[in-house]
């Protein structure tokens, strides 16, 4: 759990503060070093024993030291450690099991309460408010929930738990996972809540930069109009602002085979090369003042050149003061010890190692090169580094996206719009009419500031949150394709939370998982725009494993770039910006010369290193290519099955570990060779 500062000046100062020096993000550090022997360990267990019985010894010994890796001297001395541990062990099933509802119901309480909480607060960063006031920066980088770990470590609640409820490994979650019955998973969850103990300071630190790092990238938008090219010639609309990256790397998405798309297109990848390096001139972003060139890097002022000031490192000034908070932890999570562990062990619970073996194999097998030919074939050139994000493959390619904005405008002139026409989307998903509207009701449509997102609900009664563009005349269809993306999020928190069978198992294994479920909506929109879709199926079925393939390639060297550059924080802990910014560059020019240099035959690109997930969310990025071998496996398993009876299947089995879930969903693990088998077939049959 997340969660606030004790007092608002407090909070005033660290944000101040860390948002003049990086290297200021330090706190006093608590005292650790107070430990229980293990003679008096195998005392207490002894006497756990003793009072109970030994045919419970596996719950006795674990809870024991579980207690005692997070006692500190201030809960109690030696004999009241053992105390405790003799008069709150439950031996009795039915007793524990009543334990442990209570415990769920008061863990929903808190949960839901905290996050809506943070929900409102945030509400001036995330939606379209107007501009941003200082308050709006501190009280979104409040985090209520922040002193909720310790409060109930002091209240001895978190011992309690941890003495009735071990913990497992994600190695012993695999071993058990065959017999283990859903309350047995559910009390696993629970086992989890308590396994560091990390000061309330420290989370705050965290939150402050991390909400910093959100409303940075959140305002990082570049006014396309103001680009021009040696010769003082635009191309982009007067009123077009984008977002970096998404925005961004969207439109060039969209100027593939149109008038001056390939202009275009460079254009936006020099935009791109200069946010990486961090020479893009201070003025140009989130203003209209200027007119730059990107390619040359030249600014003017009504048509005469000027001098200017580059960004000073900003961008990663904020990935290292991620780096700093999240890093600060480490001492105080004995299980997890770096947030590279914690990022993916036991966030994703899915090894690095395992997820950087997947990625690689995948990335690095001869059909990635088949597809590239192939859409060199179809460009009638060589490639560019920015056509990893070739969009050729979807359905809606050969539909005008002006010709869909105007239909999107007209349907969802506001985010109500879009928030009254929900319960008819699900129907046409083969929802029934009143589920439909049972999903619907708990679903809120806000227009975002940024390129958009879902946040769920952690309570019953309470509503999941939906967030995308939404422009003066409409929603355009870029934000429709995202809002699409978002509410496959929203079907998915709303499902695993409100029809659920255990609390505990709310949600899905991880963050891919409900990445998945939002790419099968969003390969969904134009047939839910009322688009005729393409009638021959099996070109269809090879374009969309070409897309999926091809998705999954791009981003899995982004992921890598993303994992790398933390191994190097790691071994670089008192890097500077601009060394951050020189290694983040050299990591992703390594990347893209290892694995798509000799696909795309040009080398030294370090495009790879300009997602802003990179900054705000970090280690995220993985979830994505996960998601985009999950959805794919998904969506060959419900071809020809009910779409929603089949979703509604998957996601009630909530969040026990990922090939369990993937196992119970489709019948096995998660792998990219089903894409990969699916793309020796797609290129045949395109071929």
């Amino acid at each position: 759990m997340k969660a606030p500062v004790y007092f608002l000046m407090t909070i005033i100062l660290f944000a101040v503060i860390s948002c003049k020096n990086e290297n200021n993000q330090q706190t006093k550090p608590v005292k650790v070093d107070f430990s229980i022997s293990d003679d008096n360990i195998l005392e207490a267990i002894r006497k756990v024993k003793e009072e109970h019985t030994d045919e419970q010894s596996f719950r006795i010994e674990r809870g024991v030291r579980q207690v005692a890796s997070l006692w500190r001297e201030s809960d109690g001395n030696i004999d009241e450690f053992m105390k405790f541990c003799v008069d709150n062990f439950i031996s009795d099933d039915e007793k524990l099991y009543t334990a442990f509802k209570k415990l769920e119901h008061n863990f929903e309480i808190l949960n839901g309460t905290f996050n809506n909480m943070s929900v409102k607060l945030l509400e001036p960063l995330h939606l379209d408010m107007g501009d941003i006031h200082f308050i709006d920066n501190i009280m979104g980088a409040y985090t209520p929930a922040s002193h909720i770990d310790e409060d109930l470590f002091r209240n001895k609640m978190a011992f309690y738990i941890m003495l009735n409820f071990p913990s497992y490994s994600l190695k012993e979650k695999s071993e058990n996972a065959e017999h283990w019955s859903r309350k047995d998973w559910a009390y696993a969850r629970i086992g989890d809540l308590f396994i560091s103990r990390i000061p309330a300071e420290f989370l705050q630190l965290a939150s402050v930069a991390a909400t910093d790092a959100d409303t940075y990238i959140a305002n990082y938008n570049i006014y396309m109009g103001n680009l021009v090219d040696e010769d003082m010639k635009t191309y982009f609309p007067e009123d077009m602002v984008l977002i970096s990256h998404w925005g961004l790397r969207d439109e060039l998405k969209t100027n593939y085979n149109k008038e001056d798309g390939l202009v275009k297109q460079k254009m936006i990848y020099d935009v791109m090369l200069r946010i990486v390096s961090q020479g893009i001139p201070e003025t140009v972003i989130n203003s209209n003042e200027y007119q730059w060139d990107p390619k040359n890097n030249k600014l003017y002022k009504d048509g005469e050149e000027t001098e200017f000031n580059s960004e000073p490192y900003t961008r990663y000034e904020h990935l290292l003061r991620n780096f700093k908070s999240l890093s600060a932890m480490d001492k105080y999570n004995p299980i997890y010890p770096t947030y590279i562990e914690r990022a993916y062990d036991e966030s994703m619970e899915l090894t690095q190692e395992e997820i950087e073996k997947l990625f690689i194999d995948f990335i690095t097998s001869p059909e990635i090169k088949g597809v590239a030919n192939l859409i060199s074939k179809r460009l009638g050139r060589n490639l560019e580094p920015f056509d990893i994000w070739y969009d050729g493959f979807k359905a809606r390619t050969n539909v005008d996206e002006d010709e869909l904005s105007k239909v999107t405008r007209r349907k969802y002139p506001t985010a109500k719009a879009f928030k009254n026409d929900i319960p008819r989307i699900l129907m046409d998903l083969g929802w029934s009419r009143e589920k439909a509207n049972y999903i619907a009701d708990k679903i809120s449509v806000d227009p975002s500031r940024g390129a958009g997102h879902a946040w769920g609900a952690e309570m019953k009664g309470d509503v999941a949150h939906l967030r995308t563009r939404v422009g003066k005349d409409g929603m355009d269809y870029k934000g429709y394709n995202i809002a699409i993306h978002e509410l496959g999020h929203n079907v998915e928190q709303t499902i695993t939370l409100y029809d659920i069978d255990y609390y505990m198992l709310r949600g899905v294994p991880n963050t891919g998982f409900t990445e998945a479920v939002a790419f099968l909506f969003q390969a969904n929109d134009l047939k839910l725009l009322g688009q005729n879709s393409p009638s021959d199926h099996s070109k269809t079925e090879a374009l969309s494993a070409l897309d999926n393939c091809w998705s999954s390639f791009e981003i899995m060297g982004v992921s890598l770039v993303d994992m790398y550059v933390w191994q190097w924080m790691y071994e670089n802990p008192d890097a500077n910006p601009k060394e951050l910014k020189d290694a983040v560059e050299k990591i992703a020019i390594k990347v893209w010369n290892d694995y798509y240099a000799p696909v795309f035959g040009v080398k030294d690109s370090p495009i790879l290193g300009i997602y802003s997930h990179m900054i705000a969310s970090p280690l995220y990025l993985a979830n994505y290519p996960v998601g985009h071998l999950i959805e794919f496996q998904a969506e060959q398993y419900v071809k020809n099955k009910n779409f929603s009876d089949e979703i509604t299947r998957m996601l009630l089995q909530g969040r026990v570990i990922p090939q369990v879930w993937m196992k119970g969903a489709v019948g096995s693990e998660i792998s990219g060779q089903p894409t990969l088998n699916a793309v020796k077939k797609a290129l045949n049959v395109i071929n």
